[in-house]
């Protein structure tokens, strides 16, 4: 026999070894990313400032109701911004968002629950074109600019605090975050499940925007 009949064949490769690798590599990328967002959640500033009183008091938006009333979330920020102006924290209002969800603007929504909460005319601004906490921030920046207003108090619930923190502190504002309690009692359940599912939610907002938007979108008015 020649050499060549003695020769081993070829080793075939094991199917399915890649797609798995790339599997494990996408998963522990995807875990990477989510503790990234989850640790820059934990070291978001909450303020920049050591004020107590301000020049305007920022309602950060939430989508009203498919009728155009006003939501449980978007009452408990009215009701806490509502407080926060009889207290002397600031003697104006900016409500912000636009209708980015439903065809209801946000702001216009809450702006009406606070008049029918007392809040004169007079004292209420409405920032009606924003479509997400960017936005939120620069179009109210743009307002308290053209005012001459150079610091805010900054309303929204909780669990969007931390992120709407990151995303102000590009701003060369003096601003503090300030949460709004739940608006009526939730039952066990629902307070053991919704902060969670609310903190989960907002950790993949917040991946996305270190990742991506704070990238793409930029404040015009404030480079």
């Amino acid at each position: 026999m020649t050499p060549k009949q003695f020769r081993r064949p070829p080793r075939r490769r094991r199917p399915g070894r890649w797609p798995k690798r790339l599997a494990v590599a996408a998963a522990a990328l995807i875990l990477a990313l989510l503790t990234w967002a989850a640790i820059a959640r934990n070291l978001a500033p909450s303020s920049n400032t050591a004020l107590t009183r301000f020049d305007a008091i920022i309602v950060l938006g939430t989508p009203a109701d498919d009728d155009g009333n006003p939501t449980p979330y978007q009452l408990a920020r009215v009701t806490e911004a509502v407080h926060e102006y009889d207290r002397g924290v600031a003697p104006r209002m900016i409500f912000s968002g636009g209708a980015a969800h439903n065809r209801f603007i946000e702001a216009s929504v809450m702006a009406h629950a606070a008049e029918a909460q007392g809040i004169p005319e007079s004292a209420i601004f409405v920032e009606s074109e924003a479509r997400d906490t960017i936005q939120n921030a620069c179009y109210s920046g743009r307002i308290m600019k053209a005012h001459g207003w150079r610091s805010a108090e900054v309303i929204s619930t909780s669990s969007h605090l931390p992120r709407s923190g990151l995303i102000f502190s590009r701003l060369p504002l003096e601003w503090s975050m300030h949460a709004a309690p739940p608006l009526t009692p939730r039952s066990a359940v629902q307070a053991s499940i919704a902060p969670g599912v609310e903190s989960a939610v907002e950790t993949l907002k917040t991946a996305r925007y270190l990742l991506w938007t704070r990238q793409s979108e930029h404040c015009e008015p404030w480079n």
